[in-house]
């Protein structure tokens, strides 16, 4: 008995001991766990197929992405001279005429498909000076490209492809547009492929910034960076509504200032180029400013909503006409202009040739001055261009 007792109590021993060296090396061997009930997650209904959830954009992107393309340029630069090129010992080396030196430089955008039989609408600075231009279509396939106009004046272009039964975009109506609007930008930025971004409309008609002579601007934040330019801006629908043009960075980046032509300009313009190859405007040869209370101070005159004269071309229309640096130009037609910017996009959609009835405000009388529109003349991208 004594035996047996001292047999358990060594085992008894044996087991506290075993039990401590498990807790200090491996506590987890210890934690016993009754069996958990299964863990009941409340899984949200499928949608019926092809209905999109609740604030989804995917129609939209689905409807106009095919449309949008991703473009790609390349042209042949001369190489900057040889700082050593007029040292006489370099040129003992390597003659007197040194080879020209070139190199292909290459950039890229985007653009959107108007029409089913190849036209392509983009930015004139992404295809201007290309001496080769490759469309990629969201496909897949690619195709080389034509220019078949271009106009700086708006920083828009066409090109074309010899392909058939493109999926071409549907336009939308950007005059009926409000600010808080949601929009969605469609382009291929920093080359990475065609991507979607989204934000609203943060204001409209913008101008004076310095980016085109024509400026009407849509502004909007939804994320548009390098790459993107030329691409489609479409709203909730998926119609087209701006080409997006411009960004407002200092870091090259996207910080939430885009800027988008209208599809009204866009139209306009797009419609010319296809079928002149170019886009003709009225023009009426002089330089304006816009009236405010300083200006109208400045010179001395009334405080009224116009369009100030500061210079006449010799000879143009408006000096044939008698218009005068110091007058007022109010409207045109009976149509009201209250600034610069109003004055110049009515002008140009003058047809050269017509005749037009200026209102001008002189020595405080208004009057009506006729003149005869000319064509405008090829212009530097300037904003304060005579119109």
């Amino acid at each position: 008995m004594k035996k047996l007792w001292l047999m358990f109590a060594q085992f008894v021993t044996l087991f506290v001991a075993a039990l401590l060296v498990a807790s200090v090396f491996k506590p987890e061997w210890l934690q016993f766990r009754a069996p958990q009930a299964p863990v009941v997650v409340t899984q949200h209904a499928a949608e019926p197929a092809g209905k999109a959830p609740a604030a989804s954009y995917r129609a939209a992107a689905k409807k106009a992405m095919p449309a949008v393309v991703n473009i790609y340029t390349s042209k042949e630069v001369r190489a900057p001279r040889h700082p050593f090129a007029d040292d006489p010992v370099f040129r003992r080396f390597f003659g007197k005429q040194l080879p020209n030196q070139t190199q292909r430089v290459s950039s890229l955008g985007s653009g959107v498909i108007v029409s089913a039989d190849g036209y392509i609408l983009t930015n004139h600075h992404v295809v201007a000076a290309a001496d080769e231009i490759e469309v990629a279509l969201a496909d897949g396939r690619t195709a080389p490209a034509k220019i078949v106009g271009s106009d700086p004046e708006t920083d828009l272009a066409v090109i074309r492809v010899d392909l058939k039964n493109l999926p071409s975009i549907t336009f939308g109506n950007a005059d009926k547009m409000e600010v808080g609007d949601v929009v969605l930008a469609i382009g291929n930025p920093f080359g990475v492929g065609q991507a979607v971004t989204m934000g609203i409309v943060s204001a409209l008609g913008r101008s004076h910034l310095g980016i085109n002579t024509f400026e009407n601007f849509i502004q909007t934040d939804a994320p548009i960076n390098p790459g993107n330019s030329g691409g489609a801006l479409v709203d909730t629908q998926g119609n087209l509504v701006g080409i997006n043009s411009a960004i407002f960075s200092k870091s090259g980046g996207s910080q939430g200032i885009g800027f988008a032509i209208p599809e009204s300009l866009v139209k306009q313009v797009m419609e010319q180029i296809i079928k002149h190859g170019s886009v003709t405007r009225g023009w009426l040869g002089v330089s304006m400013r816009d009236m405010n209370p300083e200006t109208a101070q400045a010179f001395n005159l009334p405080n009224i909503a116009g369009t100030l004269v500061i210079g006449v071309l010799r000879n143009g229309p408006a000096d044939r006409a008698n218009i005068q640096p110091g007058d007022i130009i109010v409207g045109i037609n009976g149509r009201a202009l209250p600034n610069s910017a109003a004055a110049l996009a009515y002008i140009a959609n003058l047809a050269p040739g017509t005749q037009a009835q200026v209102s001008v405000v002189r020595k405080n009388q208004e009057s009506k001055l006729p003149v005869t529109i000319a064509k405008r003349p090829p212009q530097t991208r300037d904003t304060e261009e005579a119109p």
